[in-house]
């Protein structure tokens, strides 16, 4: 593996955040069974989700090399292509895959996010390594997503970036540039060296996610801060140089000038705790806390779709986060745009009893009865539904639809608490996720590939003791 190249070790501190962070990704030892078995489950519900992106052009024509026919040998493998890329390109197009449908995982607390975003940069310097053959099992990679889980919701809990206008993929990018620089060789200075670079980038603004600029770059932000992540991990392995007080700095460290000095906070140590209880997209590819919205409606679906004309209001009762992030008035201009407005997701359920990521297409959205559902809709905060979301033991995304006809008459209320990819819903969902992983493989790939995937995930001790770079092979092309 890599070797750190000079690194000044002796009396170096870095900020309290970042020795948290480098000390758990260094030595923390992840010995909780639930959490390798909710990795597995990861690994196999997120590599679906980017297989299944790989059918939408707006997503292929942004991956391959920045130069068209470059390959390099013994690179990166990029799931369900040809493609060969250095690591740092490969975790950008494994992470764009990832992402682009909104359909991975998903860590909702005072800032939200995927996770499993991760995967991108984890996985190609995985497989790099592999290819230069260093023994890398896929039980190193399973520990490997434990631990960037761990960091970028751990970090999560507490500490919210939308609320000063910055994106959420910040996290990710410090998560994976911690990550990497572990796998590729380096110890806790190089740890903290990578992340404090991370750090030093800041982070994209929210402006792509909202009106009036809402757009595509959403869908690959991700993995653009997961590639960059990897490059700051391995710049650090060349012996570039760490800024240890960039959190803390008067006047120009990131506290003062994003967070008007206000430290980070860590709610819990750092563990398997994020792992263990992250949410899972089993059912819709939907911006997550409109999911259990999106199930009562589908619940409704029977009750209303007859009755489409005589619809005279609909109310959504939800939590507060989903006010602020997804109550969406007015026109909506592309997919981008449309995963993200609760009303329209709410309104897809009611009219067609499910929700796919077609439906988010131009010949879906041209559907008149949409928008004049959308001009029905009131959407208010329930509290208890607020609290709940950011109570640790409960983490609900609670939402609740009643729809009223013209003749005063009402359906039920039809409340979900929690979603079907919820922990609490863990053995229910389960079942769910495996049939969406099949539905997702077979776009690609002949049912035997798709059974064999299948059967391998099914069978952790097998996966686990695993190279990578045999673990790849499942996902070529045939």
């Amino acid at each position: 593996m890599t070797q750190t190249v000079n690194m000044k070790k002796t009396s170096v501190h870095y900020d309290k955040a970042i020795e948290v962070i480098a000390r758990y990704i260094d030595s923390y030892v992840v010995d909780s069974q639930e959490a390798i078995e909710t990795a597995r489950l990861c690994l196999a519900d997120t590599l679906g989700c980017g297989i299944l992106a790989l059918n939408f052009p707006e997503c292929t024509k942004l991956m391959g090399p920045i130069i068209e026919g470059t390959q390099v040998p013994k690179g990166s493998r990029v799931p369900g292509t040809n493609f060969v890329l250095d690591p740092i390109r490969a975790a950008f197009n494994i992470g764009t895959m990832i992402r682009w449908l909104d359909f991975n995982d998903t860590w909702l607390a005072a800032e939200w996010g995927h996770p499993s975003d991760n995967l991108g940069g984890i996985l190609s310097v995985a497989d790099y390594l592999s290819q230069k053959h260093s023994s890398v099992t896929v039980r190193d990679l399973m520990v490997a997503m434990v631990k960037a889980h761990e960091v970028q919701g751990g970090l999560a809990l507490l500490n919210s970036f939308n609320r000063i206008g910055f994106d959420h993929t910040i996290l990710v990018k410090v998560a994976t540039a911690g990550v990497t620089t572990k796998m590729l060789g380096g110890d806790y200075y190089a740890i903290a060296s990578a992340v404090s670079n991370a750090w030093v980038d800041a982070g994209p603004l929210r402006t792509y996610r909202h009106a009036p600029n809402t757009g595509s770059r959403k869908s690959w932000a991700a993995g653009d801060q997961t590639s960059r992540g990897v490059m700051f991990a391995w710049m650090t392995m060349q012996g570039e140089m760490g800024y240890p007080q960039v959190l803390s700095a008067e006047n120009w460290g990131l506290y003062d000038t994003l967070f008007s000095g206000k430290p980070f906070n860590f709610q819990r140590d750092l563990g398997t705790y994020v792992m263990e209880n992250v949410l899972f997209k089993i059912s819709f590819p939907a911006e997550f806390h409109a999911q259990t919205a999106v199930e009562c409606a589908i619940i409704l679906h029977k009750n209303v779709i007859e009755k489409i004309a005589d619809v005279e209001e609909i109310l959504i009762e939800t939590h507060e986060s989903a006010v602020r992030i997804i109550d969406k008035k007015g026109p909506l201009k592309n997919p981008a745009d449309r995963d993200h407005c609760l009303q329209y997701m709410v309104a897809i359920g009611l009219l067609f009893g499910k929700l796919k990521a077609e439906h988010y297409e131009d010949k879906v959205a041209s559907d008149e009865r949409i928008d004049l559902l959308r001009e029905k809709m009131k959407v208010v905060e329930k509290s208890e539904y607020s609290a709940d979301y950011l109570d640790p033991n409960k983490r609900s995304i609670a939402n609740a639809v009643t729809v009223k006809f013209k003749d005063g008459t009402t359906t039920k209320r039809v409340e979900v608490e929690y979603p079907v990819g919820h922990r609490k819903r863990r053995e229910e969902g389960i079942p769910l996720l495996y049939a969406k992983l099949k539905e997702n493989l077979l776009t690609s790939y002949s049912t035997k590939q798709t059974e064999n995937i299948i059967s391998l995930f099914k069978d952790l001790s097998t996966l686990e003791n695993m190279q990578v770079s045999e673990f790849m092979e499942f996902f070529s092309r045939s």
